[in-house]
């Protein structure tokens, strides 16, 4: 099993920037055997969105929404990704999601609210 903690949600005016976290923990065997995290999210009545992922080896992948603007990176010593958001906008409102991979296996958080404000 694979816990997911969330943090750094808040409200953020437009144009502005903020940095989500996400800890992984559980057993050696667990994390060591995640392939890939990353964040989504969903927004009132609309459907879970991808946002971005990457790899244990560092390979990053974008929603279209997103491209250019929000970078995800990940601390494997701190079992943590994160998710730096920039320029953002009144439709990046949601709340957002992390995710962890393993073979077989998917483990989401509880997710952090994120409101952009115009």
């Amino acid at each position: 099993q694979v816990q997911l903690v969330e943090s750094g949600g808040g409200l953020v005016q437009a144009g502005g920037s903020l940095r989500l976290s996400c800890v992984a923990s559980g057993s050696i065997f667990s994390i060591i055997s995640i392939n890939s995290m990353g964040w989504y999210r969903q927004a009132p009545g609309k459907q879970r969105e991808l946002v971005a992922t990457i790899t244990s080896d560092g390979s990053a992948n974008y929603g279209d929404s997103v491209k250019g603007r929000f970078t995800i990176s990940r601390d494997n010593a701190k079992n943590t990704v994160y998710l730096q958001m920039n320029s953002r906008k009144p439709e990046d409102t949601a709340v957002y999601y992390c995710k962890a991979n393993r073979v077989g296996s998917s483990y989401w958080g509880q997710g952090t609210q994120v409101t952009v404000s115009s």
